[in-house]
């Protein structure tokens, strides 16, 4: 097979695999809010019911003596609702909207058209929180809390006291440098009798249009884990169509976008229920209820669950949960992706320049299939040597496909070569791509990071299509290195030739960081060409 059209192949693969992944992202319509609910696994609806869903859509009511209670860390702006203790605004102090913005990128929020929180309550028979009798009206000793420099760790604690005179203590514990907020209920049973209940998490969010495209095909949408599933997507239109209930030991319930997680972690040790609901105004759920707790009269016992809110920092969600690390989803080739992600940190760890430990990886990649390229190479150049012969072939036997056919093999096995193995090695080589391609899209660390010159951030396009631009030159001068066939068909010929600026147009909405390591693989491709043909050349094979 001849070398234009393993290239044409490349190309065919790799734009069949961005239109697949486009597909799977917009193959359905976006839910709304009149869609039906049903439940799964023969649930009753009223186990879900019991998780207060007020419409987040809807302003909250707070007391006139009381606000959002404001909490900052060297990592977290957070603003708690004292009416359910709900986190109703998240910004992280160290990711900005935009590269050259003061502003803090804003995770959770609370308005009127674009509602994201995370809810957390305590239900059952003496729960205090209720979809009927509303939710507990918690009390601060302060609006403001802040983590002081040489402070590791910040609690915020609320108080409640029941019609009964239960006293309940929820409590917020901020740490240094992390990204997770462990929630405790601190429940002082006072009464005669003794109380059950257990504790809720869920995070709601407004279901809207994805944003993904098909050169970004990132998720936005629920997922969950459980004992016996570590990792999987539950989309808006999942949910929509039928209500989660899956009982599990531990598990975690998510809400994933593009860099960043919103997550909900109870006890490893506990039996919970993972849920989703979709709400009447649009807002699709995804929680967690807890184990039942029955605190006998005149004791006091905590009821606990992690919530993390920030990047998908691989690190730190692994230190919660040994699955929560999975909402950075690689894909099927995940078990390829994560080698090279751990190559890629080595190399930053050096260079402490994203760019060139993209340059280092595209160099370790293309040094490793070395061999499989020079094969490539070598195949083709004695493809080419048979061309003559070929035609002889097809002059001789005509229109008889047959004949043609094993008089073509008889030739390859004579002059000892494989027609497949030109295409063979870019076949094996597509997976390391697509694997690389998943983990520069998903790697949050690649947001907003430099790299020289004008190429300011690595995960957006670059402003004045320069690498584009050159990783079209670079295809070019790969195809005039390689010489048309003679028996190539014209259209094929043509096909070619437009292939560079088809790539280039492709390349124009790339990320940076992804159009870098095609370049530096086309001048890396090219620089091996020309050692291989030289080779070649000596054989008489070129």
């Amino acid at each position: 097979m001849e070398s234009q059209r393993n290239l044409m192949l490349i190309a065919l693969l790799f734009v069949s695999f961005l239109l697949w992944q486009a597909w799977q992202d917009d193959k359905a319509p976006q839910p709304t809010a009149t869609q039906s609910v049903v439940q799964t696994n023969n649930v009753p609806s009223s186990n879900i019911g019991d998780v207060p869903d007020a419409d987040s859509s809807m302003p909250v009511q707070l007391p006139a003596t009381q606000n959002l209670i404001s909490v900052k860390t060297d990592q977290l702006d957070i603003k708690i609702d004292p009416v359910g203790g709900d986190i109703v605004y998240a910004a992280l102090v160290d990711h900005k909207v935009e590269i050259d913005s003061d502003d803090s990128f804003v995770l959770l929020e609370q308005n009127g058209t674009f509602n994201y929180i995370s809810q957390s309550g305590l239900i059952g028979r003496d729960g205090i929180d209720s979809s009927t009798h509303g939710r507990a009206h918690f009390s601060a000793e302060s609006e403001e809390y802040e983590l002081a420099a040489g402070q590791d760790s910040l609690s915020v604690p609320l108080s409640y006291v029941d019609a009964n005179g239960a006293s309940y203590t929820k409590v917020f514990t901020f740490t240094r440098g992390q990204y997770d907020v462990t929630v405790d209920y601190n429940v002082n049973n006072t009464t005669a009798a003794p109380l059950q209940m257990q504790m809720y998490g869920q995070i709601k969010q407004t279901v809207q249009a994805s944003e993904s495209s098909m050169m970004m095909p990132t998720y936005r949408g629920a997922a969950f884990s459980t004992q016996n599933v570590r990792y999987e997507k539950y989309d808006f239109e999942d949910i929509a169509k039928s209500n989660l209930n899956q009982q599990t030991l531990g598990g975690w319930a998510a809400m994933l976008q593009h860099y960043y997680v919103s997550a909900w972690v109870p006890p490893a040790t506990d039996s919970n229920t993972i849920f989703t609901s979709m709400s009447a105004g649009g807002q699709a759920n995804i929680g967690f209820r807890g184990a039942v707790h029955d605190i006998a009269p005149g004791t006091q016992q905590t009821i606990s669950a992690q919530f993390f809110v920030g990047p998908k920092d691989q690190k730190a969600l692994s230190s919660i949960s040994e699955t929560l690390n999975l909402v950075v989803d690689y894909g099927f080739l995940w078990w390829l992706a994560i080698p090279i992600y751990k190559l890629l940190m080595f190399f930053q760890s050096i260079v402490t320049n994203w760019g060139l430990a993209i340059i280092l990886i595209t160099l370790s990649v293309r040094g490793l299939l070395y061999p499989l390229t020079k094969a490539q190479y070598t195949s083709m150049a004695k493809m080419r040597n048979l061309q003559p012969k070929l035609a002889e072939l097809k002059e001789r036997f005509g229109d008889d496909r047959q004949k043609m056919g094993q008089a073509m093999m008889e030739l390859y096995k004579k002059e000892k070569v494989n027609p497949m193995g030109g295409c063979l090695p870019i076949l094996l080589q597509m997976p390391i791509f697509i694997a690389l391609y998943w983990v520069l899209l998903e790697s949050y660390e690649l947001r907003h990071a430099p790299f020289m010159l004008w190429i300011d951030d690595l995960s957006v396009q670059d402003p004045y299509y320069v690498l584009p631009l050159l990783m079209g030159v670079s295809m070019w001068l790969m195809q005039k290195m390689q010489p048309m066939a003679p028996t190539m068909d014209p259209m094929q010929v043509k096909m070619m030739q437009w292939m560079p600026v088809i790539f280039t147009v492709f390349f124009l909405w790339f990320p940076s960081g992804l159009v870098l390591y095609w370049l530096v693989g086309n001048l890396v491709a090219i620089t091996q060409q020309k050692i291989i043909y030289a080779g070649l050349e000596k054989k008489g094979l070129k």
